[in-house]
């Protein structure tokens, strides 16, 4: 099992659009966006925007792994070590992932990312 990277930190906003816009403005790319959640990119980099009534995750941040079965070894791995985590989800956009609590209360999310599913966009 290896960790690509850190690959996006997820902030709540109270508007997503006027957010989105925001940092589109910083310079930072439009990958997807509905109206509870968007994400953009910077380079690698991602930032995930979401609203008060996205009820999937919190305030977190996110590693990135490019194999699928990584993630599901991760998920036992970390499960049979008494670590919180939620369901596997695979996801509208190709990625699948989970959610997960350091000891401190921090959440943290294992994502698959396939190589292709940014591609159209950057």
């Amino acid at each position: 099992m290896e960790m690509k990277r850190l690959g996006h930190v997820a902030i709540c906003v109270e508007d997503v659009a006027k957010a989105a816009q925001f940092y589109q403005n910083l310079g930072m790319k439009l990958v997807w966006q509905d109206n509870d959640w968007a994400y953009l990119k910077a380079g690698q980099d991602g930032l995930a925007l979401m609203s008060p009534d996205y009820d999937q995750a919190g305030p977190h941040f996110g590693f990135v792994f490019s194999d699928r079965a990584d993630i599901d070894r991760a998920y036992d791995r970390l499960q049979s070590e008494g670590v919180q985590v939620s369901k596997i989800h695979d996801h509208r956009d190709g990625t699948a992932s989970f959610y997960g609590r350091d000891p401190f209360g921090n959440w943290f999310e294992y994502l698959y990312e396939p190589a292709a599913a940014y591609e159209k966009s950057a």
